[in-house]
C-alpha cells in the first residue's frame, strides 16, 4: 500500500486536522474545547458509523496476547468504521483513551487524508485484504511505522491534542510558555515505578526508562484533561517542543563537532 500514499508533511496533516476542528465548530455552533468530542465530530459531523467487533475473527486473523494487533478498520464505500471490541470504554474503561485515539485515527487521519486514494485506485482494496469482508483500511499496530498508519495516527494526535489548546494548557497549568527541559525534573517514586513498568513491558533500558517516565509523570496531569493517554500526550508534548531532552543552546552544531 505503501506507493498509493504520497508524503505528506506534518504541517500539511496538523493544518488539515485544525481546519476539520474549525468545520466542526462552526457546523455544530460550539468552542472547541479539550477533551475533543471525538465521537460527536465523527458521528454527527462526519457522518460515519462506529460500531465493535471482534475484528480478528471478523477478517480472519488469529489473535495473539491480551492485545488486539487489529485495532479497527474502516470501509470507506459505506462510511462505516469498525473497532475491535476489547476498545469498547463502556465495557472496558481503562481503555477509553486507546478507543477515542482510535476513532480520530479512523475517522480523522484515514478518512481526510486516505479517502480519495481508494477513489483513484479501486484495485486497493483488494490487494490489501482477501477475505468475505473487504475493509478499505486495516489499522494494525504491528505496522504503525508504515507511512498511512503514521500519517493517520499523526492526525489523531493534532485532532485529539490541538497546538493552540495544548500551549494554552500548558500557561494555565505551569503559568509559563517556556520549555520543560529533562534536567528540570527529578524522578520520585511514582516516576521510579512508571519506568520499572516501562523496563519490564517494553524492553526500555533503564535510562531511557526513567527518562520517559519523568515526561509521563508531567503529561499525565495534560492527559485527563485531553482524555488521552499518558504515553500520547508525552509525545505530542515533545513534538511541540514543550518537553525537551536536552537545552537546544547547548547542542553541538553539525559539522563541528
Amino acid at each position: 500500500m505503501t506507493r498509493f500514499v504520497p508524503y505528506l508533511s506534518e504541517e500539511q496533516i496538523e493544518r488539515d486536522a485544525a481546519a476539520l476542528l474549525a468545520e466542526y465548530a462552526q457546523a455544530r455552533g460550539v468552542t472547541i474545547a479539550p477533551p475533543i468530542p471525538i465521537e460527536d465530530l465523527v458521528e454527527k459531523h462526519l457522518k460515519l458509523g462506529i460500531e465493535f467487533d471482534d475484528t480478528h475473527r471478523l477478517f480472519g486473523v488469529p489473535r495473539s496476547g491480551l492485545d488486539p494487533d487489529i485495532l479497527g478498520a474502516m470501509f470507506f464505500d459505506e462510511g462505516r468504521i469498525v473497532i475491535d471490541e476489547s476498545l469498547d470504554p463502556e465495557a472496558n474503561p481503562a481503555k477509553e483513551s486507546r478507543y477515542f485515539y482510535t476513532v480520530a485515527h479512523e475517522g480523522g487521519g484515514h478518512w481526510r487524508l486516505h479517502r480519495h486514494l481508494f477513489a483513484k485506485h479501486p484495485a486497493l482494496q483488494a490487494a490489501l485484504f482477501e477475505g468475505p469482508v473487504a475493509p478499505s483500511v486495516i489499522c494494525r499496530s504491528s505496522q504503525a511505522k508504515e507511512r498511512v498508519e503514521w500519517q493517520a495516527d499523526f492526525y489523531a494526535s493534532c485532532l485529539l491534542m490541538p497546538r493552540r489548546l495544548v500551549h494554552a494548557e500548558w500557561h494555565e497549568r505551569l503559568g509559563r510558555t517556556k520549555p520543560l527541559l529533562l534536567s528540570d525534573l527529578r524522578p520520585n517514586r511514582t516516576v521510579l515505578m512508571r519506568a520499572e513498568t516501562l523496563i519490564h513491558e517494553q524492553g526500555r533500558s533503564e535510562a531511557e526508562a526513567v527518562d520517559d517516565a519523568l515526561f509521563e509523570n508531567v503529561a499525565e496531569r495534560f492527559a485527563r484533561r485531553f482524555g488521552v493517554s499518558r504515553t500520547a500526550m508525552r509525545i505530542r508534548l515533545e513534538k511541540l517542543g514543550l518537553l525537551l531532552r536536552a537545552d537546544p543552546r547547548q547542542q553541538p552544531i553539525k559539522g563541528i563537532l
